[in-house]
């Protein structure tokens, strides 16, 4: 059965909120808004202005994780400190969900890399998920969208290590690209599994750089602004934004970014997801 991917060109946060009310699911209960907080000199990372309306449409909590690398968000102190400094809090409740341990972990059903994933504690404290996800490339997975977001965006910094050594922290950082590439898919996996289907994805095709908003000097944009996509189905909303990178052969930064993408082999991320079956690569994609 295919999935539906609403679409627009139109990027703007009131289009947001329109493409969410497409998908036609109410996310309720305690609702965690899953952002990225933006790495200190990022300059592509999408702004807590640009979220605030959908953000209070869902009454949620935005929700984030330390890094497991050096920069300004690997310890809790430097992170609460640049989300004050980003306007995180100017805006929204935050949580910052492994700011005190001990992590949480979550099981890994049918894994090919992982048994468990290890998340922030706190996410055990929500009963529905929205995950707002800047969609551009990433110098390791190739791309980064709704996936990246469950996987990398949800786990602690041991759970990141875990998920960087392909489910064995003694190779976290060395183990190969696709061990890596599966093991963000069976995390992906633990979360959306964990939530049970409550949850809706947002891929923003906007600043549409090479580089991930973890990266402090990251490369200006090289494609022009795609649109906005919703669904609730993880698999099928990133199966869509990489084909509409593809499709989009006008555009002089093309071949730019599909080299960041194939060179880190991204799909496969896609693939080793659809094979867990928690969504599907098979999608209609509904312009509004």
């Amino acid at each position: 059965m295919s999935a539906k991917v609403y679409f627009s060109k139109n990027i703007t946060p009131d289009e947001v909120i329109r493409l969410y009310n497409a998908v036609g699911k109410e996310l309720t209960g305690k609702v965690a808004v899953k952002i990225h907080s933006g790495e200190e000199g990022n300059q592509n990372f999408l702004k807590p202005d640009f979220w605030k309306g959908i953000v209070d449409v869902v009454k949620g909590t935005a929700v984030e994780c330390n890094t497991a690398y050096d920069g300004a968000r690997n310890t809790t102190p430097k992170h609460l400190k640049l989300i004050k400094k980003h306007g995180w809090e100017d805006y929204f409740d935050f949580d910052l969900m492994d700011a005190e341990g001990p992590d949480a972990e979550i099981p890994v059903e049918n894994g090919a890399r992982m048994k468990k994933d290890i998340v922030g504690k706190n996410l055990l404290n929500y009963d529905s998920m929205l995950v707002l996800a800047h969609f551009k490339g990433h110098p390791m997975g190739g791309f980064g969208g709704s996936l990246k977001q469950l996987a990398i965006g949800c786990a602690s910094s041991k759970g990141k290590n875990l998920i960087h050594g392909g489910g064995d922290l003694s190779k976290a950082w060395i183990c190969g690209q696709d061990e890596f590439l599966e093991a963000m898919a069976d995390a992906a996996c633990a979360v959306a599994k964990h939530f049970n289907g409550n949850i809706v994805y947002i891929n923003v095709m906007k600043n549409l750089s090479v580089d991930c908003d973890c990266c402090a000097v990251a490369e200006d944009p090289c494609m022009k602004d795609i649109g906005i996509l919703a669904s609730d189905d993880p698999i099928a909303i990133d199966k869509a934004c990489l084909d509409l990178i593809y499709a989009a052969k006008d555009d002089p930064g093309q071949a730019h970014f599909l080299e960041r993408v194939e060179s880190k082999n991204g799909a496969h991320t896609i693939e080793a997801a659809a094979k867990l079956g928690f969504g599907t690569t098979d999608y209609e994609l509904v312009e509004i």
